[in-house]
């Protein structure tokens, strides 16, 4: 049945009424991030966040780190003032798309066969649009939280965050006193066991990110002569040995505990010798799963010379590499070692991996608020073979977690549209998110 937006004045306006549209104003404001800091950047969308901040009588703050580049903080006072306070974040900026391959124009917010369609409403514009509903309903009924809770809006988390969560921390770090513990993006979406059974994936580890430019230098000379010191040789033997380079199977704490409780839910039982086995049973998800049980390094970029017979000095390749929390040191020895003596390493971009423990009142308060709404849930950690915020919120101390709650149909392919064409969110687990995350926000 077609979506009916449900206007203010129609009885009382709850989250779930409004969430919906939230999420289509957003997508349908344009906040590409290529990662020139030559886009639109996120002002517009800061300016519409704060604004509906403003309404429920908070007191919004845009920061802006560049020209355009805007973040939005704001703080609900808790009624307990010796909790230490919970900090909810999102990124307001998007990755590029082309508008051709899209069933719908990833700038139009379209409701369509039961979802939003845009790009934005998986990452990350829902849990956005999810945050904004439950805090505007809660204050418009006056139900303020036990702990402080610090909203947090950033710009630039598509490109590391330079121009958001790292300028946050590094220029305003009053922002977060206070803040032990944090939420964001990337977890607490469901995966279908069964019809009565769901496994919701909440991010508790992400693995580390290493871009790396590669270059070889050789002696340049006339393409048609012999040369024993081809650049483009070198750094081409050097990305073949990386690209092909079998990593061995790491099991971190979260990937171990992950792999034991899927292992359970699917009723087969978890070989730790044969961890790969287990991962190649969970459809779609073992892209994402798969990725965290080794380092990788995948070559991207490749570049050399300006004429078919001259032989150039140097060669440069490109590399994006992951490392698994506690295995850095191991994964850079063996970048080195096939590389080799002749090709250096530079970073294009280094930050580090995180990982915490799955225990304690905030992962009970997760658990309790999904199953809750959702009989059938079963919380279980797991580690993204990506990075969010949370990188640089950890330097403060803060403890994250990514538990964006969606309750999604068995047959839809979520974490395949992760900067994929044709990105959409079913209406129906925005209004599950929007119920346990005010479920979450009387436990945390």
């Amino acid at each position: 049945m077609p979506y009916e937006r449900k206007e203010p004045g129609m009885g009382v306006l709850k989250g779930e009424d409004e969430v919906v549209e939230l999420c289509r104003d957003l997508i349908r404001i344009d906040s590409t991030n290529a990662g020139d800091n030559a886009g639109p950047g996120e002002r517009a969308a800061a300016e519409y966040v704060a604004g509906k901040l403003a309404e429920v009588g908070l007191e919004p703050r845009i920061l802006e780190s560049d020209a355009r580049r805007a973040n939005v903080v704001a703080r609900i006072e808790g009624t307990d003032p010796g909790r230490d306070a919970l900090l909810v974040h999102g990124h307001l900026d998007v990755v590029p798309f082309n508008a051709a391959d899209w069933t719908h124009h990833p700038l139009a917010g379209e409701v369509a066969d039961g979802c939003v369609w845009g790009r934005g409403a998986v990452d990350m514009k829902d849990m956005d649009a999810m945050v904004l509903a439950v805090v505007r309903q809660r204050l418009r009924e006056g139900r303020r939280p036990a702990r402080d809770v610090v909203l947090v809006f950033t710009a630039d988390e598509e490109a590391g965050g330079t121009y958001g969560a790292q300028y946050l921390t590094e220029k305003h770090p009053d922002v977060f006193e206070g803040c032990t513990e944090a939420i964001g993006e990337v977890g607490g979406f469901s995966v279908s066991i069964d019809e009565a059974r769901r496994l919701y994936l909440i991010e508790a580890a992400e693995k580390g990110i290493a871009w790396m430019k590669l270059t070889a230098t050789g002696r340049a000379g006339h393409g048609s002569m012999l040369n024993s010191d081809n650049a483009v040789t070198e750094l081409a033997e050097a990305v073949g040995r990386l690209g092909r380079h079998e990593w061995p199977v790491r099991l971190t704490p979260t990937v171990r505990l992950f792999l034991e409780e899927a292992s359970a839910a699917l009723n087969v039982e978890f070989d730790a010798g044969d961890a790969e086995a287990t991962v190649a049973k969970l459809g779609p998800l073992a892209r994402m799963i798969g990725a965290v049980l080794r380092n990788t390094a995948n070559p991207t970029m490749l570049s050399s010379g300006y004429k078919a017979n001259v032989i150039p000095q140097t060669a440069t390749a490109h590399v994006d590499g992951r490392f698994l929390p506690g295995y850095e040191e191991e994964f850079f020895a063996t970048v080195d070692e096939l590389l080799g003596p002749q090709v250096t390493r530079e970073f294009v971009y280094h930050d580090i991996a995180v990982e915490t423990s799955f225990d304690g009142p905030l992962v009970a308060a997760m658990a309790a608020s999904l199953s809750a709404e959702d009989p059938g849930a079963r919380a279980v950690p797991y580690t993204l073979s990506g990075g969010t915020d949370l990188k640089a919120f950890s330097r403060l101390g803060i403890r994250g977690f990514g538990f964006a709650p969606l309750r999604l149909p068995a047959d839809l392919d979520f974490s395949g549209m992760f900067h994929g064409v044709d990105e959409r969110v079913p209406v129906d687990s925005l209004k599950f998110g929007v119920r346990v995350l005010d479920r979450f926000l009387d436990l945390a």
